[in-house]
């Protein structure tokens, strides 16, 4: 079977795509990526992918702007590559976008019912996602503080797959050179031998990931100097700066605070060089950022910062035995699209000595210096997703608590297993689960009442019942919204049920399961 991967956004999510492409392969699929222009480059890392084109994304948007008919034609031409060149079996969408659910559904319509694995669209253009699991992925990735579950696991789940093989590893880069002096390892190693200052004694090399996405979501450059002055002075790492020729001026301020012998690469790597510079690294120290997601694919150990709307939880590098570090903050992660009311303390919360004393394995939760610190290690959970161990004292805390029950009772639900049998000692504090029982409660009763209400409509489809279902049905969305710990279920739900239309069976079946799910809650909260 000729599988089709679409990955049509940034680098990071192009490289955990691995994993999917791991569990194709392994069940005797042979698979295509199409992936946009700029990093079809990087796909070249991608272990067991058969065949790749570039999508142009940006070339098509500005023949748009000159002329329709030009981006149509565009469009075509790599509907007919696609076809005539690889010609897959099944099409598995995993860019929640309109262009690109239009694209999945333009390459599919030749292939039949059943062809888009998922994020879709209906023949009236309506999104229509192919299972909970997709529906979710889209959702929390605007509501990550709520996701007790891997971008990653999200991905391979909206793929269809389950136990099959999850591995993130990458192709090591110029592995398939008959000569290595003459590929891209021997270019990495020539490029740090050669930017290395002369006399400087060399233990090991770290690696430095100075930007990130977003501004507040950047450990500032003082950290890192202090972190690698430790690193350098108990472990012999010589610091390796990384990055775009954008964030040179990073490096910059980097060097100038730093006083021991660094090699600046920023702005020399292309990404298969950046891949082959990391293999020689004993560390990578960075922000939340496709560096660190390509590290983690090449088994590169990594020591990774998460600050303002980014969680480990949610983003955390797909790879056993990652460390990572956040904030030991109430208002962490905060909400997408907020402005922060604590001028971005958390940038500064975060301790080079508590970073440097985990990676070092000397730290503990009570030590002085892991003040303001959450640290995690990266764990491969019994229900086979990738989970985080706490190494600072957290596991307790009212936040951890409950994505592990999140965790427990979503999953069940999005693979239609039982949500009964499952309950356990759900150990939060007595204010909170007294708060989210009450919202439980209120939403169950509102889910039994929509389903009689439904079940009168379809008897009886007058406008006043009509007018009472619509009411019940928004007021339990505003119920879930409302509350943080919830909301992600209340657009789930909304989400899910008007993309039944107005098959009043099918919205009974759905209000079945959330009422389900609801009183599964409830019990493990008592």
């Amino acid at each position: 079977m000729k599988i089709l991967i679409l990955n049509l956004t940034r680098f990071g999510d192009l490289i955990q795509t691995q994993p999917v492409i791991s569990g194709f392969a392994a069940a005797g699929c042979r698979v295509g990526l199409l992936c946009l222009d700029n990093f079809s480059s990087a796909a070249a890392l991608l272990r067991g992918v058969e065949w790749v084109a570039a999508f142009p994304g940006s070339r098509l948007l500005a023949a748009l702007d000159r002329d329709w008919r030009e981006a149509v034609h565009g469009f075509a031409d790599i509907r007919r590559e696609v076809a005539d060149v690889f010609g897959p079996d099944l099409i598995v969408n995993l860019t929640p976008s309109l262009p690109a659910r239009l694209l999945a559904r333009s390459l599919a319509l030749d292939l039949g019912p059943g062809s888009v694995r998922g994020f879709g669209v209906d023949e009236h253009g309506f999104n229509a996602d192919t299972s909970s699991w997709s529906a979710f992925l889209q959702l929390a990735s605007g509501n990550r503080g709520a996701s007790p579950f891997n971008v990653v696991d999200l991905f391979r789940r909206a793929a269809g797959l389950r136990h099959e093989d999850a591995s993130p590893d990458l192709r090591l880069p110029g592995s398939d050179t008959e000569d290595e002096e003459s590929g891209l390892l021997a270019e990495a190693e020539a490029l740090l031998s050669e930017a290395l200052p002369d006399g400087a004694e060399l233990s090991g090399w770290l690696g430095v990931q100075l930007g990130a996405s977003e501004e507040r979501r950047r450990w500032p450059v003082s950290r890192f100097v202090e972190a690698a002055r430790l690193f350098a002075l108990q472990e012999g790492l010589v610091p390796v700066l990384l990055g775009t020729e954008a964030e040179a001026a990073l490096g910059q301020r980097f060097l100038a605070e730093y006083d021991g012998p660094a090699v600046n690469l920023m702005g020399r790597t292309s990404l298969p060089l950046l891949g082959a510079v990391l293999t020689r690294l004993d560390l990578l120290l960075t922000n939340d950022t496709g560096t660190m997601h390509l590290a983690a694919g090449l088994g590169t150990p990594v020591a990774a910062v998460f600050l303002a709307t980014a969680q480990p939880f949610d983003t955390g590098p797909y790879r056993e035995g990652s460390l990572c570090f956040e904030p030991d903050l109430d208002c962490h992660p905060c909400a997408f699209g907020a402005a922060c009311p604590n001028d971005h303390r958390c940038r500064w919360a975060v301790r080079a000595e508590a970073v440097h004393g985990f990676v070092a394995g000397t730290a503990t939760g009570e030590a002085r210096d892991n003040a303001g610190t959450r640290a995690w290690r990266s764990v491969r959970g019994a229900d086979g997703l990738m989970d985080f161990v706490s190494l600072s004292g957290h596991a307790s805390c009212d936040r951890t608590r409950w994505i592990a029950l999140q965790r427990r009772y979503y999953r069940r639900l999005f693979d239609g297993e039982p949500l009964e049998g499952v309950e356990e000692a759900h150990g939060l504090s007595p204010e909170r689960a007294e708060r989210l029982r009450g919202i439980l409660g209120e939403a169950r009763e509102l889910l039994f009442l929509l389903e009689r209400q439904a079940e009168v409509l379809a008897a009886h489809p007058m406008q006043a019942m009509k007018n009472k279902f619509l009411a019940t049905w928004q007021r339990l969305r505003g119920v879930l919204e409302a509350d943080p710990d919830l909301e992600v279920v209340g657009l789930l739900w909304g989400f899910e049920s008007q993309a039944q239309g107005d098959r009043l069976d099918s919205i009974v079946a759905l209000a079945g399961r959330y009422r389900s799910l609801m009183e599964a809650l409830l019990r493990a909260l008592q």
